[in-house]
């Protein structure tokens, strides 16, 4: 049976999964943060349909 060395420390997989994930958040919250202030603009005429009685079913 042959020893087998570790070329990489578990500490650097668990810092560099951190960094990543610490990145895409970032990512995240700046595209969230950019949406936000954009201004959409809202439609400006209200817009009414009236219903008459006959379309509603009473649920028992």
């Amino acid at each position: 049976m042959q020893l087998q060395k570790k070329t990489r420390s578990s500490n650097f997989n668990i810092i560099s999964l951190s960094i990543k994930l610490v990145i895409v958040a970032l990512i995240f919250f700046g595209i969230v943060f950019l949406l936000n202030k954009v201004d959409f603009p809202s439609p400006k005429k209200t817009i009414e349909k009236i219903i008459p009685n006959e379309n509603f079913k009473i649920v028992k």
